[in-house]
């Protein structure tokens, strides 16, 4: 391999944190959400920076990110929120030896986990919630490693949601409705991850799986 291109490679894998890593079964999974910047061949990815940027990139299918309320602090805790056209896009938005999963390797994961999604959920960072009048904590236990963390979403009519509360990552697959993918969202109040779709022009986290 070209020596160039493997630094560019090794550049791209510290960046993304791939050195902490989680075996969950027979998958291995990122312990955190993606945070990289430039495709796998080392083109850029354009970051959203106001609202109208972030509309722009939809309207036009075009690869983007951004941080949560466009606050850089969000980026350092909780990663950044890709567009499905970053996610799609042929450059590789996964570093090197991972990819991003399919809804199957979702199911696969769930699976494993019994249907119990608080194994993946970090044992702080979680809002609680009410019940009842009775306050809960919205923490897991994290047994899994997975560390799950509530970054919120973009939504596709361009507003911030839910972060502390609600965890949205991408699935590469496509719905039989084009132009919508699966997702999975994970909430404070609920140890289950949702399947649900959404458009391209969301933001939305990533968690990589190794090839």
């Amino acid at each position: 391999m070209n020596r160039t291109i493997s630094l560019l490679a090794l550049l791209l894998l510290v960046n993304a944190g791939i050195a902490q890593t989680v075996t969950i079964g027979n998958q291995v999974w990122m312990t955190k959400n993606l945070n990289v910047d430039k495709f796998r061949n080392g083109d850029p990815i354009p970051q959203a920076k106001t609202d109208a940027e972030w509309e722009a990139a939809g309207e036009n299918q075009q690869p983007a990110w951004c941080y949560y309320d466009n606050n850089p602090s969000n980026g350092e805790k909780y990663g950044k929120l890709y567009n499905l056209y970053a996610v799609n896009d042929s450059r590789g938005l996964a570093p090197v030896g991972y990819h991003i999963p399919t809804d199957e390797e979702w199911k696969i994961l769930e699976k494993y986990l019994g249907f119990d999604s608080k194994k993946i959920k970090s044992t702080s960072g979680w809002d609680s919630y009410t019940t009842g009048g009775v306050s809960h904590s919205g923490n897991g236990t994290n047994s899994s490693g997975f560390t799950a963390l509530p970054a919120g979403q973009r939504s596709d009519n361009n507003n911030f949601y839910n972060i502390g509360y609600r965890a949205y990552w991408w699935c590469s697959t496509e719905t039989a409705t084009k132009g919508m993918f699966w997702s999975r969202i994970q909430y404070n109040n609920h140890n289950y991850l949702n399947r649900w779709p959404f458009k391209m022009k969301s933001g939305f986290s990533v968690r990589c799986l190794k090839d």
